[in-house]
């Protein structure tokens, strides 16, 4: 038996053995106070490592061989409060409902055959993020609390964060009846290449990172994939928005984080706003120090600003309509029309999260209604596509996909569901009584939800 048939095969045996857990709802809770306890004893220790990592991240900026983007997330001192942060999410996502064991569905077939539809978790997860260290911690949060086992593999340049912390949950697990097997960590792209083929065990991989990731893990498994590739999100400035509500949502979608994948990379302008809408928005990306990449249309009707802000209005590429910048690039184009803005962003965005600025409710209903995206956004900063600012404690990841799951994934996202069928006749059921002339008819009677099988 292979290492990474080992470790998958180890945490499919805690997943089971935690569904066996009696009380295991309390168990979890339980099991989440003592991670975020023991983590917060070392925080210290989870700094120093951390420093470590971001010394050695500096170096290959340096050398070129990592994107500064990548170093910011890297980074659990990029305020003051993110640690504390992370450790408030445990927390959160440690009072959540429990989402397991919930009766969706509850059906009478026949007298003493009740069908009920039933949530339970997925099993084995297989997590794969770059940098980031805090999503360690938070995807062990909705593992724990979802009642799924999780085997995580951050990216290289977080080694020494990911070894502590993973150490540090261990030891918290350690002590109650979750197998520490149950949170798992490796280190390096081989094993990730073959827990990949460990389908026997692992029941859905989740990639969070860059597309080139996504999709190199996508063609490389026979394992349900769940996530996105891009994080390409658009905002359509319609003719009859407000001025200083526009300015403010789309400097916001943009520079509050550029380097996250719910920041605006594409503004999409009605042709009517190019007087007196467009240039005011353009004046305010401008003066935090956005590069704007405009059509001939979008540069014409700024050509004041132009001379002003010298190096950061360019020439619009084609290729910048697909680009998912990370950074304070924003690329912009012009249409004649709602439908054809609706057009552009159904076959340019990644269908992650898009938002339209108009004050005009008819044009946000349809906006609404007609983009594909995990996120469709009236007035607001694409920057809320967040499983935190959904009030789901965190997520895991999110998901552009439209099976199972879809958007910020948090605790209902990890759950799928089972159907139970209880027989209370002394004799129990058989098909072979239903149908035919003679046979039984099935009652197929709605039952309240509350008072299921389990």
């Amino acid at each position: 038996m292979s290492q990474a048939e080992q470790l998958a095969r180890a945490a499919k045996e805690a997943f089971d053995a935690a569904q066996l857990l009696e009380n295991g709802s309390q168990e979890r809770i339980n099991a989440l106070r003592l991670v975020r306890e023991t983590l917060a004893a070392a925080k210290a220790d989870i700094l120093h490592a951390n420093s470590l990592d971001m010394e050695a991240a500096r170096d290959l900026v340096a050398q070129g061989k990592l994107s500064s983007s990548l170093v910011k997330r890297l980074d659990l001192q990029s305020s003051p409060t993110k640690f504390d942060e992370m450790l408030q999410g445990v927390q959160d996502v440690a009072n959540l409902p429990d989402p397991a064991g919930q009766t969706t569905y509850a059906s009478r077939l026949d007298d003493g055959l009740d069908l009920y539809r039933v949530t339970c978790p997925i099993g084995v997860l297989l997590v794969i993020f770059e940098a980031r260290p805090e999503v360690i911690v938070n995807i062990t949060s909705l593992a724990i609390k979802s009642g799924n086992a999780a085997i995580l593999k951050g990216g290289k340049e977080s080694l020494h964060t990911q070894n502590i912390m993973t150490r540090l949950i261990q030891a918290a697990l350690r002590q109650t009846a979750i197998p520490p097997a149950y949170i798992q960590t490796v280190a390096t792209r081989q094993e990730i290449a073959d827990l990949l083929n460990q389908d026997r065990y692992i029941d859905l991989v989740i990639p969070r990172g860059s597309g080139e990731l996504v999709r190199s893990i996508q063609s490389s498994t026979k394992i349900p994939v769940m996530g996105h590739a891009d994080g390409i999100c658009c905002a359509y400035l319609d003719a009859q928005a407000d001025i200083t509500k526009a300015a403010r949502v789309i400097v916001d979608s943009k520079i509050s984080y550029p380097a996250a994948c719910n920041a605006l990379e594409t503004l999409v302008l009605h042709q009517d706003t190019l007087a007196v809408l467009w240039p005011a928005v353009a004046k305010a990306l401008l003066e935090v120090g956005v590069t704007l990449h405009c059509d001939p249309a979008s540069l014409s009707a700024i050509t004041d600003l132009t001379s002003q802000y010298t190096n950061l209005v360019v020439p619009a590429e084609d290729a910048d309509y697909d680009m998912e910048f990370l950074s304070l690039d924003l690329a912009v184009i012009v249409v004649p029309d709602m439908l054809s803005a609706i057009s552009h962003i159904n076959e340019h965005s990644s269908k992650h999260t898009n938002t339209i600025i108009t004050e005009n409710e008819i044009h946000a209903k349809q906006f609404c209604r007609a983009i594909d995206a995990a996120g469709v956004f009236v007035n607001a900063s694409t920057r809320f596509a967040d499983g935190f600012r959904y009030g789901f404690g965190t997520e895991v990841g999110i998901s552009t996909g439209k099976t199972h799951a879809r958007g910020p994934v948090g605790l209902e996202g990890l759950m799928i569901y089972k159907y139970v069928l209880q027989s209370r006749d002394g004799q129990g059921h058989v098909t072979a009584e239903f149908g035919g002339k003679n046979g039984k008819q099935y009652l197929h009677q709605k039952l309240p939800l509350a008072g299921g099988i389990l």
